[in-house]
């Protein structure tokens, strides 16, 4: 390892404690020592990269979403020459995929959770630079699916009830896993709760396009 590579890393490390420790303390509650004594830095460091606090926060907010997007990428979602019908399955993959994951990116979606819950400034900037974007190709998606004629906010509403089916498997997840268990056996019973949110939401889509036409 070269001596240039060394402040990469040190920055990496501090982003991976500050994404654990504001999820599990909030923002508020969460303090610079104890990020920088969980990255095994000195608190100077902190303001060398990053300058502040916030803007410490906003950083692993957005480096929270690199690296899901790293493990789900959302390149075929975003395909605008894919059916619609395929991107809105891998929409729906992705994003089930990353509430429902036990590793260390288990706390972005908590993160996440905690931010829309208690936002702060840092919720503009990432609405502006993530969310809206992704929110935009499902504006694209649902109309080719439902068809064209719906007014710009209830195609607004049909992808939140979409986001919906997702968000309930995180946000209730422990009265879930005590009424239903075997729903987070593993990938493979996640894979399955996607497909049926896929296969229902698809088939709500169809049919609100048929009555559309009829």
């Amino acid at each position: 390892m070269s001596p240039t590579d060394e402040p990469d890393l040190t920055r990496d490390r501090i982003l991976r404690a500050a994404l654990e420790i504001f999820a599990e303390h909030g923002f508020k509650a969460a303090t610079v020592r104890e990020i920088c004594t969980r990255a095994e830095v000195n608190v100077a460091s902190v303001n060398y990269y990053f300058r502040s606090k916030e803007a410490l926060y906003r950083e692993a907010l957005m480096y929270a979403f690199r690296e899901a997007d790293r493990k789900y990428p959302q390149i075929a979602f975003a395909d605008a020459t894919l059916p619609p019908e395929d991107r809105l399955r891998f929409f729906i993959r992705s994003l089930l995929s990353r509430l429902l994951d036990d590793s260390h990116l288990g706390f972005h979606a908590q993160l996440l959770a905690r931010e829309i819950v208690d936002p702060t400034g840092a919720l503009d900037y990432l609405v502006d630079t993530v969310m809206r974007p992704r929110f935009q190709a499902l504006r694209d998606i649902v109309p080719r699916l439902a068809g064209s004629d719906w007014a710009p906010a209830d195609i607004d509403r049909l992808i939140l009830q979409i986001i919906g089916q997702c968000l309930v498997y995180r946000h209730s997840r422990p009265m879930i896993e005590r009424m239903c268990p075997e729903l987070f056996t593993g990938p493979e019973a996640i894979e399955r709760t996607a497909e049926l949110i896929y296969r229902f939401s698809l088939a709500v889509l169809r049919q609100l396009g048929r009555e559309q036409d009829a």
